[in-house]
């Protein structure tokens, strides 16, 4: 059941990079798993899928210490900057850094493990009061000033575009950020790499790789419907 809609999202992802001369390999397919049970997780795990997302760190703590230890896992829901020595010893990608002193934190923290991490910068280009995230305007200063911290790595620009109805209406929010990645690549700055655009979820995924994404973060299209109630 899961594996096949994996498969069914995968099929679209193809698709989608087809109609826009893109290489199918260059999306990654992050399964949000968040509130879901670790069974779950075995069953695509055992089917040959290793990116897994979780918004909350006790959760995320727990699914790690449990599941097998070659499960990629990224951090997509906001981080507080106390509970990022929970995950700096195997976090392998952080999707939602929108400030200069969450960085500061995550290379402290890094540097204790004697590790670089991997880090995307949150852009609110929707503009929406109820979303983290930097302004577009804002961006390339933060990436500028967050580039000198030697245990962190930035890999690229994530964002969560507003929710709608008709995924095309949000088609102009990831042309604009993938245009404000190419703008900051243009910059050579060093210690930045922006390969990586994480946009897109369940009800615009399609959209968004049409537009450039290289990361998808697909819950309910694969798991299913949340029951929050638990």
């Amino acid at each position: 059941m899961l594996k096949a809609n994996l498969d069914h999202v995968r099929k679209l992802v193809d698709e989608a990079c087809e109609r826009s001369g893109r290489d199918a390999s260059e999306v990654t397919i992050v399964a949000v798993s968040k509130t879901k049970p670790e069974e779950a997780i075995m069953e695509l795990y055992e089917a040959g899928h290793r990116d897994f997302g979780e918004n909350y760190i006790q959760e995320l703590r727990k699914k790690h210490d449990d599941l097998p230890k070659d499960i990629r896992w990224h951090m997509i829901g906001h981080l507080q900057r106390n509970k990022v020595k929970y995950i700096a010893e195997y976090i392998h990608l952080i999707h939602s850094v929108d400030s200069y002193a969450l960085a500061e934190t995550i290379d402290k923290e890094a540097a204790k493990h004697n590790r670089i991490i991997p880090i995307l910068i949150e852009v609110n280009v929707g503009g929406e009061e109820s979303k983290f995230g930097v302004t577009p305007e804002e961006t390339t200063a933060l990436v500028e000033q967050i580039s000198h911290l030697p245990n962190i790595r930035i890999e690229g620009l994530m964002t969560s575009a507003p929710y709608v109805e008709d995924p095309e209406e949000d088609r102009a929010c990831f042309a604009n950020l993938r245009d404000l990645s190419v703008d900051i690549d243009s910059k050579k700055i060093d210690n930045v790499k922006v390969n990586a655009l994480s946009m897109g979820m369940s009800n615009d995924y399609i959209v968004a790789v049409e537009e450039g994404s290289t990361m998808v973060r697909v819950g309910t299209s694969i798991f299913g419907a949340r029951d929050y109630s638990k």
